[in-house]
């Protein structure tokens, strides 16, 4: 049972106690609540959790191991809680009589929110990505989506993602049936810089491997069949040299992936990763980022087929 806000002495103002009212209902949804301050942000740590390193050893999935003994609302995004203990104590009392605003941690539910600063990216969204629940907001609108990924601000102009690591304010429920979270909003994040380094590769990557027939003993294709698609694949990442071969090499990873995805394999898909990596590798792609990338691809395909 959720409790009631007015019985609480910390509800000194009806913004506080609305606040307040707003977070529990949010935690027994199961959306992790936070308070925000003045400027709509999160409030700043207490002197220990400021600390370097912080006395109270830092929230989970913070840069310091924790978990964080500090029961104030510290560490931005860690803070959020769905627990109406916490949200309801003393510590949290003076935030939220000075809170602006409420918060929520989306990746802690299991959710993406696709952040539209503008005009021009809500449209953008509409003719891109699939329809969801969406949340008009000032400026734009809020599209999310269920599942969690890495959080990322500019993929494109005035477009962040915001869901593990990160908060998003709430607005409200929003309209709209909530859509899985579709692979173009996970290739969004992996947008990266490939203008390569100056003196030499930021990495390198090993002799890449070639797709073997003598491997692939399963795979339904034949060798031109393969080696074709994987040839165009390749120069499609070669040919960003300036930005963006990340973002290609997911979905070259993820278009070679589908064609495999009923194969009884094997179909020695490790011999075309390498040659994927290696060509992000060749344009300035970290080459941990572009594994990642990658991999990603992969899993993005050969997990939609299961």
């Amino acid at each position: 049972m959720t409790p009631d806000c007015k019985a609480l002495p910390l509800c000194a103002t009806k913004r506080a106690r609305d606040h307040l009212q707003t977070a529990l209902e949010l935690a027994a949804a199961g959306l992790p609540p936070l308070p925000l301050r003045r400027g709509k942000v999160p409030f700043g740590n207490c002197r220990a959790c400021a600390g370097r390193p912080p006395a109270c050893g830092g929230r989970p999935h913070m840069k310091d191991p924790g978990p964080c003994q500090c029961p104030a609302v510290c560490h931005a995004w860690a803070a959020a809680t769905t627990n109406p203990r916490v949200l309801t104590s003393p510590a949290w009392a003076t935030a939220w009589r000075q809170a602006v605003a409420v918060a929520y941690h989306p990746g802690g539910a299991g959710l993406t929110v696709v952040d539209l600063d503008s005009p021009a990216a809500v449209a953008w969204a509409r003719q891109t990505l699939p329809a969801t629940r969406t949340v008009p907001t000032t400026r734009g609108e809020h599209w999310i989506y269920r599942g969690a990924m890495q959080s990322a601000n500019s993929v494109r102009p005035s477009v962040d993602i915001k869901s593990r690591m990160a908060y998003a304010r709430w607005i409200g429920p929003g309209t709209g049936a909530m859509t899985d979270l579709p692979p173009a909003v996970r290739s969004l994040a992996m947008r990266e810089e490939a203008t390569p380094a100056r003196r030499r590769v930021a990495s390198s990557s090993p002799q890449c491997a070639t797709w073997d027939r003598t491997v692939a003993t399963g795979c339904r294709h034949t060798e031109r069949y393969v080696t074709t698609g994987l040839e165009r694949g390749l120069a499609k990442v070669r040919s960003h040299r300036d930005q963006g071969a990340g973002s290609q090499a997911f979905g070259v990873a993820r278009f070679l992936g589908a064609q495999h995805a009923q194969c009884p394999g094997p179909c020695d898909l490790e011999g075309i990763r390498e040659d994927i990596v290696a060509a992000a590798v060749s344009v300035g792609v970290p080459e941990a980022y572009a594994r990642r990338a990658v991999t990603n691809g992969f899993d993005a395909a050969l997990g939609s087929a299961t």
